[in-house]
């Protein structure tokens, strides 16, 4: 187990957020995969289905995301104070509340399915029976899903970041192999896609659970282990829940800008995905650093170490940044080539073209904020990054619909919008990081 505890900080933050990176990467290279697969061999209405379920799997996925999340930050600051016992009575704890989370959002995602895409998503008529299809099976590895990351929170809080790539990396050979099998070979359309999911998603699940028992025996537990402690829980729905709730909000949010894009026409929808599927590329390095500047932080509060954090930090923002200006300029001087692979129509491309070359540019300040978030959650202020997340996407909503028609900015306000927003971001995180109040409460 790696302690980030002593020696040179960014080595330590580096070896540990290359392996998330890597991982990131996997996940949005396998997703695109996935798409490409259905689209070709089941044809665009499945492609359709399956993509529509994508806001509703998202609500899960963020209560799987920040309650793990959560209990990986108070796992770190236990292993940081060497309290072994700490640690593993809230790895167990943190387990036994995930896979209980896990389960409900099964019978619950299953249950709301037809009232969510009937009414709230809107799903298309021609398409609701094959959305609804594919959903209800992909519930049944929310169980799986909420295990895995679980596990692998516990496995980085103790700084074993590599693993969980080994991880994805099963998972997204298993789940290709498996979509071509069940789409392709067994035209079962979208329900060999949810199959070849929900399996992908248990055998990950499994890889986890037998990896952490084998390689650390701190993890080997009994059923006798597996009880309930309800401060326990608390401490982990104290961090994980704000984690949880910025995750909605940015998806609450974004949908308000997919409505005000799609008013301008299915041209710039189109243009739209494009641009945002490259923008995910383009956070990577810095929601990576944002993971482990929380694990890094977690341990030196535990040990104690408030000078380590500062340093770590100052550190990872500079990393953040390098890597960061090197992938947008990658994006700026590639941009033609890279739309020529999703074969837009020509005026689509015009509007993509100036999505890139924009996005490129802004996403650089969030290279130098995001990772911060880091900080506060490893101190137990995750609440703040999600007041800072409702700032800046509110400010970016407003001003979308502000602006989409006025002669300055007019339809280009879509990509400009993050100038305002992720400004706004910026300055609302580094006031609260210099005015020193995230170490309230430190007792360092």
């Amino acid at each position: 187990m790696k302690m980030m505890t002593e020696g040179t900080p960014w080595k330590h933050i580096l070896t540990f957020a290359l392996p998330v990176l890597a991982g990131s990467l996997l996940q949005q290279l396998y997703n695109t995969a996935d798409a490409i697969i259905v689209g070709r061999f089941a044809g665009e209405d499945a492609l359709s289905a399956v993509g529509t379920t994508g806001s509703f799997a998202f609500f899960f996925l963020a209560v799987a995301i920040g309650f793990s999340s959560g209990n990986g930050v108070v796992v770190a600051q236990n292993y940081g104070a060497e309290d072994n016992e700490g640690v593993r009575r809230n790895a167990s704890v943190g387990i036994l509340f995930l896979m209980a989370l896990g389960l409900a959002s099964a019978v619950l995602g299953a249950a709301l399915s037809y009232p969510a895409f009937k009414y709230l998503v809107d799903v298309p008529a021609e398409i609701l029976d094959m959305t609804l299809l594919y959903f209800r099976i992909y519930a049944v590895g929310l169980i799986f899903q909420f295990g895995y990351n679980i596990f692998s929170a516990i496995l980085r809080a103790v700084g074993d970041s590599a693993a969980t790539l080994y991880f994805l990396l099963i998972s997204s050979l298993t789940n290709i192999g498996l979509d071509i099998l069940l789409v392709k070979v067994i035209p079962w359309g979208v329900a060999g896609a949810a199959i070849a999911t929900v399996i992908s998603q248990a055998l990950s699940f499994v890889a986890a659970y037998i990896y952490m028992r084998v390689r650390y025996p701190l993890f080997r537990f009994s059923l006798s282990d597996y009880k309930w402690d309800s401060h326990l829980v608390k401490k982990t729905c104290v961090v994980g829940f704000p984690i949880s709730l910025q995750l909605m909000v940015v998806s609450f949010g974004m949908t308000f800008i997919q409505r005000a894009v799609n008013g301008f026409g299915k041209v710039m929808t189109a243009s739209f995905t494009v641009g945002q599927r490259i923008e995910m590329y383009l956070n990577l390095p810095c929601t990576a650093f944002q993971t482990t500047m929380a694990t890094y932080t977690g341990q030196n509060v535990g040990a104690g170490k408030l000078d380590r954090i500062r340093t770590g930090l100052r550190q990872t923002l500079v990393i953040s940044f390098l890597m960061t200006l090197v992938i947008s300029a990658c994006v700026w001087i590639f941009a033609p080539q890279i739309i020529e692979l999703f074969k837009l129509s020509d005026e689509a491309a015009v509007y993509c073209l100036a999505h890139l070359k924009a996005v490129a540019l802004i996403n650089i300040v969030l290279s130098v904020y995001i990772p911060v978030f880091g900080v506060f959650q490893g101190t137990n202020h995750s609440l703040f990054p999600m007041i800072v997340a409702c700032c800046a996407l509110g400010t970016r909503v407003v001003m979308v619909y502000l602006l989409r028609y006025s002669p300055f900015l007019g339809h280009t306000i879509i990509w400009w919008n993050g100038i305002f927003g992720f400004g706004m971001g910026f300055i609302i995180t580094w006031s609260f990081y210099l005015s020193g109040r995230w170490k309230r409460g430190l007792n360092i």
